[in-house]
């Protein structure tokens, strides 16, 4: 996609302005396409052995791998306040892992892989971005990045995938299914970068917590995963270290004094817009918890759902 761009639009003329030889590639480029696919190889393996509730869990102690990691490339000072304050969402999941029922080693040891790789190709993209001596701006550095990626992907499937897939798994996922996915990862690549560009590498995994939390609601009612309590208690400690990190305890008391504020301002002008944005709300919270004990109490109709995102199921499998 990004050498159909480069050919076709002005969007990646800045790899003109760049100095690159065989040498910078080897040193700053492939690297970042190796972990980029050992991080993706990793990580669609543990689905064949953990729920996907579980998986979105364990993603969440990413911002320690990338803080680590961030320290040990000399990115960043060490910092054991900022440590600590990560350190709560580690202590969620370790609570939610204690959960789990369906717990698998080996599926455990896969993610885990996956992180340690994921968290080491974000800082060396944010090296790459920030550094005075590539110039890269995020889309030229996907450009090249990508091959290298797609090569190792490419030959990592030839030998483990190919030998066992027929046109007929492909028409099952469905054709435009793929390309759709396809479409949809290229611009989670592109969004990705330009995040660590404007940010950091922590930020951008901070913030997947919060998809990861919505990806475990739609495993609930989707494909009733099972959640035990201790893992929602874990998992809600997880996002409590997500919104203090991200803010501080003084800028969460001074958003939330700006916010009643602002709320009891709206409420006096537009009184009508206030009950029906509360009462949508109120709607939304009681769709999420009759969705997430539907298995329990309309079984065939979960059932015909989950039928009809089988075939999406596969292709992500």
């Amino acid at each position: 996609m990004t050498q159909l761009l480069a050919r076709t639009t002005t969007l990646l003329d800045g790899r003109k302005t760049v100095k690159m030889t065989g040498r910078v590639y080897l040193r700053a480029i492939v690297p970042i396409g190796l972990f980029f696919s050992l991080s993706l190889i990793c990580g669609n393996v543990t689905y064949l052995y953990l729920s996907v509730a579980f998986i979105q869990m364990l993603k969440a102690t990413t911002p320690v791998a990338v803080l680590f990691a961030t320290w040990g490339m000399g990115m960043a000072p060490v910092n054991l306040k900022v440590l600590m304050n990560v350190s709560v969402i580690v202590l969620g999941v370790i609570i939610a892992s204690f959960g789990e029922i369906r717990f698998v080693f080996i599926g455990f040891l896969f993610q885990l892989g996956g992180i340690v790789f994921e968290a080491t190709r974000l800082v060396m993209v944010q090296r790459l971005l920030s550094s005075a001596e590539y110039k890269m701006d995020p889309l030229v550095s996907l450009y090249y990045f990508a091959p290298v990626c797609a090569v190792m992907n490419g030959v990592t499937a030839l030998f483990l995938e190919v030998p066992n897939l027929t046109m007929g798994h492909i028409y099952n996922v469905g054709v435009w299914t793929l390309l759709a996915n396809a479409v949809v990862a290229f611009l989670l690549n592109v969004s990705v970068v330009f995040l660590i560009g404007k940010t950091s590498s922590l930020v951008m995994t901070l913030c997947g917590v919060l998809k990861d939390i919505l990806l475990v609601a739609a495993s609930m009612m989707i494909w009733q995963t099972p959640v035990t309590l201790t893992q929602f208690f874990g998992y809600s400690i997880a996002l409590v270290g997500l919104v203090y990190y991200k803010l501080g305890g003084d800028k969460i008391k001074e958003y939330t004094g700006q916010a009643n504020r602002a709320w009891a301002e709206y409420g006096v002008n537009h009184p009508a817009q206030r009950k029906f944005i509360v009462f949508g709300a109120i709607l939304l919270i009681f769709f999420l918890l009759m969705g997430s004990m539907a298995p329990s109490y309309a079984p065939e109709q979960v059932a015909s759902v989950k039928g009809m995102l089988g075939g999406a199921t596969a292709g992500n499998a």
